[in-house]
């Protein structure tokens, strides 16, 4: 397994890259070989590329901070492992905006459906309108006629 074995004095770290058995401890100093160290402080990763080839080619697994190393020095392709705990995850942004675009869209899709079913509803009330007001006019006519009608009975 190749993992980082912690060297260096208090609040100031520096990390070996080693090559260890999976069963042995990081601090047991039974690495089988030393491929690259770790300066967190300054940030600068030196590997020794041919060793970490060779190792990788025979079926040694990284551990996921250093598969993200490995991954940034251009040794291995992938996507990047979340090594942060579950409580604080990795954002993904693009994954974010990609969700919010597509709530857009849905969104939109679903207005122009209510704006389409409206158009249809009033096209409909419109009809029935006209054809109300059709029938009206007989209907006040009935009820004018009718008046006539009552008017002259009393006459």
């Amino acid at each position: 397994m190749l993992r980082l074995q912690r060297i260096g004095r208090r609040n100031e770290p520096h990390y070996k890259i080693v090559v260890i058995e999976k069963t042995k401890g990081p601090k047991s100093q039974k690495y089988i070989d030393i491929v690259g160290s770790y300066n967190p402080k300054m940030g600068v990763v030196t590997v020794d590329e041919a060793k970490v080839k060779t190792h990788l080619s025979n079926g040694v697994q990284p551990s996921d901070t250093v598969f993200n190393m490995l991954i940034e020095k251009g040794l291995v392709e992938g996507r990047k492992k979340n090594v942060l705990p579950k409580k604080f995850p990795v954002i993904d942004e693009e994954k974010i905006a990609r969700e919010k675009e597509e709530a857009e869209a849905k969104a939109a899709k679903e207005a122009e459906e209510k704006a389409a079913a409206e158009a249809e509803s009033t096209e409909e009330t419109s009809e029935e309108a006209v054809e109300e007001s059709s029938e009206e006019p007989t209907a006040e006519v009935e009820e004018a006629s009718e008046e006539t009608k009552e008017e002259k009975t009393e006459e």
